[in-house]
């Protein structure tokens, strides 16, 4: 099969930490920016760089932009370079198009003007940090949707010893654990109601916002 191909347009830190990713994690990647300073960056650090203004039909289809399989749309500040480069990719036909959005209203221009998915990078850093700092035990806070998440939550001094099934967390507190990591770093995979807790453990559950909110306060 052949590999997914990956396009960023906008090499600041966002873009350039994503393009960077992609190409570590063995994807070809193009990464795109009017700058040349940037570009130079990044130059070693995915498969091609090139200098060029996204916003331009012209320069995107000489970089055969549209047979790309994903591309990121990453402006920083400039949101109407962000909006029309956006759109010169839907009407160019690229498959899947995931924008940055800096606000909320620029995230609703996004979206009616066809970009497959928006992301929100500070915003959801900020959610993610608030909730790690609200709740000691929550090493980690990951937002499915407005109300459902996923969170990593040490095993409190009151679970240690206890079996899942004995912990009832599903009927008290409307959360399902996923996995289980020991202070050993083994994990368990949908682990069973016989499970039992030991000292370190690290719970990685899902369920509503408020539920894993009342989970964090036992």
């Amino acid at each position: 099969m052949k590999a997914r191909q990956f396009a960023v347009i906008g090499i600041g830190r966002f873009g350039a930490s994503v393009a960077a990713k992609l190409y570590e994690m063995g994807y070809d990647v193009l990464a795109i920016d009017t700058s040349e300073s940037r570009i130079d960056g990044i130059v070693d650090r995915v498969t091609h760089a090139v200098v060029a203004d996204s916003t331009s039909e012209t320069a995107l289809k000489s970089l055969g932009i549209s047979n790309f399989d994903v591309v990121i749309v990453a402006i920083g500040q400039d949101i109407q370079a962000s909006i029309l480069t956006t759109l010169v990719l839907k009407e160019m036909g690229v498959k899947q198009i995931v924008t940055k959005a800096l606000t909320e209203q620029h995230g609703k221009v996004l979206q009616k003007i066809g970009a497959d998915r928006i992301v929100f990078p500070e915003r959801d850093m900020g959610v993610r940090v608030a909730n790690n700092l609200a709740a000691t035990n929550v090493l980690d806070f990951i937002e499915l949707s407005p109300d459902f998440s996923i969170v990593e939550f040490i095993a409190t001094a009151e679970m240690v010893g206890k079996s899942l099934k004995e912990l009832d967390l599903r009927a008290r507190f409307g959360v399902n654990v996923l996995a289980i990591r020991t202070a050993d770093k083994n994990i368990s995979v949908s682990p069973g109601a016989s499970d039992k807790i030991q000292a370190g453990d690290l719970l990685i559950m899902v369920g509503e916002n408020t539920s894993l909110q009342k989970m964090s306060e036992i």
